[in-house]
């Protein structure tokens, strides 16, 4: 009874000692950001529809709806090389973790020996036999060091991932951008050969003129040039076709199928509107700024895990097991037996090393709150930059469409003052220029406008929900 008196208080110290975590208390840091994102003065809405929910909450297979690009990010999803390695990150993460974790535990093994000895000749042989469990250097985490250490690793697997996830946001997007850069190129590829088809007409038309004593052979030069610039612009237009052809080819992870279905061309491709909401929604919903979190969460743990070396570390090593003289009756008539080995190792000398290892894992903490804060700051710019495109790029397309529309008129007017005489070649040649470049231009307007939305769609969380049951049977 006495000795069960005086046990109590060391059990209940130990306890005691066993709660003990020698980590800061975490906070998360403030968002260095304002509390609003900028607006563009002077600029109305695009006339889209707006989306109703919040663009983090869109699947992918919502917010594009052409089926041919539908199918093609289905096949980078599945085959990319780049989304693989994110994915094989989270396995060696994940099994990482599982190591760390398993330290809180203790290893339990089972073993069996046999020996046989002499001390001479014609002396009897000696035989000695033993089986039992063993636990070897078994940590005792009374100020935490091992849990603070599978914290950090558990930290560090949710890290990675929102690595993946941030992975697969990219790779969606990238996926839709260059598709819609090869609709792009794919009406620059037919405005560039519907402009050589009329240049090399007017070419026809002013040799005849020339050989009939009409044109001069400056007029004639110059309609030589005009067709050799379109021939060469046809050309780029080719190289750049075939080039993005390659770079989706690369993204989806095998040639292109022949059994893509139809899609939509530049001009009839639509994307809706995204509401911003507010800039702290970004902490909840961006992959990047949660795997920061992660990173600063996991730093914080490991200061726990490194103050903890100033206390001692005591461990434990066991063993049962039976011995006994005869193989046959090692487990029916051997001697039981065991041993109980605790260790504690008090730090008292190191010159500094663990002062220094706290040091460290301050440092670290300290720099994963300024990545913290810096993909904050960075998600925060990317919104604020892509809002600005959504409020802006559609009223450059329309006043360029309108440009467009005038360099038509422009032209056919100056088609017709030429062939009646009262206009120079050299104003039919402008007008061909501008005309060919505000066509250029419109395009481009365009695909800026579409890119933008698919930008503005990654950096406000979209693409890496997956759809529920009742979505995906729509």
């Amino acid at each position: 009874m006495n000795t069960m008196k005086r046990l109590t208080p060391l059990a209940l110290a130990l306890v005691l000692a066993g709660c003990v975590n020698l980590a800061p208390k975490y906070e998360r840091p403030a968002a260095p950001v304002a509390g609003a994102f900028p607006t563009v003065q002077g600029t109305v809405g695009s006339g889209n529809a707006v989306a109703p929910e919040a663009p983090a909450a869109i699947t992918w297979q919502r917010f594009f709806t052409d089926p041919r690009l539908q199918q093609l990010i289905s096949l980078a999803l599945a085959n990319n090389r780049d989304l693989r390695v994110a994915v094989l990150n989270i396995e060696a993460a994940r099994a990482q973790y599982q190591i760390q974790r398993s330290n809180q535990f203790p290893a339990v093994n089972a073993g069996i020996s046999g020996q046989r000895q002499t001390t001479g000749k014609d002396q009897p042989i000696n035989s000695l036999y033993q089986a039992g469990l063993s636990v070897s250097a078994f940590e005792l985490d009374f100020f935490s060091r091992v849990r603070n250490l599978s914290n950090a690793a558990l930290a560090q697997f949710l890290a990675t991932e929102e690595a993946r996830k941030t992975a697969q946001i990219s790779l969606i997007a990238q996926v839709a951008n260059t598709y819609l850069t090869y609709l792009a190129d794919e009406e620059l590829l037919a405005l560039v050969q519907q402009t050589l088809k009329t240049r090399e007409e007017s070419l026809r038309l002013t040799r005849l003129r020339f050989d009939n004593g009409v044109s001069s052979k400056l007029d004639l030069e110059q309609a030589v040039s005009l067709v050799e610039t379109a021939r060469t612009t046809l050309a780029q237009a080719q190289r750049q076709r075939a080039q993005d052809l390659n770079l989706l080819t690369l993204l989806i992870g095998q040639p292109l199928p022949d059994t893509l279905p139809a899609g939509a061309t530049l001009a009839t491709t639509n994307l809706p509107d995204l509401p911003a909401g507010m800039p702290s929604d970004l902490l909840a919903v961006r992959p990047d700024i949660r795997a920061a979190e992660q990173q600063l969460i996991a730093a914080n743990a490991n200061i726990g895990a490194a103050r903890a070396n100033y206390f001692p570390r005591i461990t434990l090593t066991g063993t049962a097991g039976s011995a006994s003289k005869g193989l046959s009756g090692l487990f029916k008539s051997g001697t039981f037996g065991w041993t109980f080995a605790p260790q504690a190792i008090v730090p008292l000398f190191d010159f500094g090393r663990t002062r220094a290892g706290v040091e460290t894992a301050r440092a670290q903490r300290d720099i994963a709150v300024a990545q913290y804060e810096k993909s904050i700051q960075t998600a925060f710019r990317e919104v604020a930059d892509a809002l600005a495109g959504q409020a802006t790029y559609s009223e450059q397309l329309r006043a360029q469409q309108a440009v467009a529309a005038a360099e038509t008129e422009r032209f056919n007017l100056s088609d017709l003052r030429y062939r009646n005489g009262t206009a120079s070649y050299l104003d039919l040649l402008d007008a061909q220029r501008s005309l060919f470049t505000a066509q250029q231009l419109a395009i481009q307007a365009n695909l800026q406008r579409l890119q933008n939305q698919v930008t503005l769609y990654r950096v406000l969380g979209g693409g890496w929900s997956e759809p529920g049951p009742a979505t995906a049977a729509r």
